[in-house]
């Protein structure tokens, strides 16, 4: 797959088989994703693979907090609220999802289930979480955007799929205590990654994409 046909068929995956992922395909992966490029070459991401027992009682916290609605503490604020036309793309893009499940607009029951899925990773037998330390700036948070999109591209060179989670970082203190991972750092995303189930009914939604003309200006 070049790298073209790769970044056309990325998607976000939301079922995946349970085979484990073997520890050097992970390792290449993470090793080629080390070569993004970031400000001034500073390479400030960490990360955490998370797999077996941990990844099952990480799970299992999460979704108990999740599924309890226990208030949410990110240690990125999520956006309260959006531009009119990204706000009218979000919500547009979430009832295509719906439709494709057979889910209704008021079946407030099935949509927290959906969304609860996040939280047992979609099935993935591995999750990566990326941490960046709190004292840097935007500009950091811009290069782990970069570093996570190399490795959702390059996990496609080994029949891997992914699914970048903004909501695995809503609980960033039961996640950094199960890693021991310290408080001055920042928990900036997770991503479920594993061998996509190419049968579920979700993994056929696509999401729409804006035409060129709507973000591109010529001089």
């Amino acid at each position: 797959m070049n790298i073209i046909e790769a970044i056309e068929n990325r998607r976000s995956i939301r079922t995946f088989k349970p085979d484990p992922i073997p520890d050097g395909i992970l390792e290449k992966i993470i090793k080629t994703a080390g070569r993004s490029p970031s400000y001034t070459n500073t390479q400030p991401w960490e990360i955490a693979v998370v797999r077996g027992k941990t990844r099952d009682d990480l799970s299992r916290n999460l979704y108990n907090a999740a599924s309890s609605d226990t208030p949410i503490t990110p240690d990125i604020p999520k956006p309260s609220t959006w531009p009119e036309e990204l706000d009218r793309r979000s919500k547009e893009h979430g009832e295509r999802r719906f439709k494709v499940l057979g889910i209704e607009r008021d079946d407030a029951v099935k949509r927290k289930d959906l969304r609860l899925q996040n939280f047992k990773f979609y099935g993935a037998p591995a999750v990566l979480f990326i941490f960046i330390d709190k004292g840097l700036s935007e500009w950091s948070v811009m290069d782990i955007g970069m570093f996570a999109q190399s490795i959702m591209i390059t996990a496609l060179e080994y029949g891997l799929g992914t699914c970048p989670q903004a909501v695995l970082t809503n609980y960033p203190r039961i996640v950094k205590r199960h890693l021991n991972i310290p408080e001055s750092k920042r928990l900036a995303l997770g991503i479920s990654i594993g061998y996509p189930d190419n049968e579920a009914l979700i993994n056929s939604y696509r999401s729409a994409r804006v035409e060129i003309e709507k973000f591109t200006s010529w001089y």
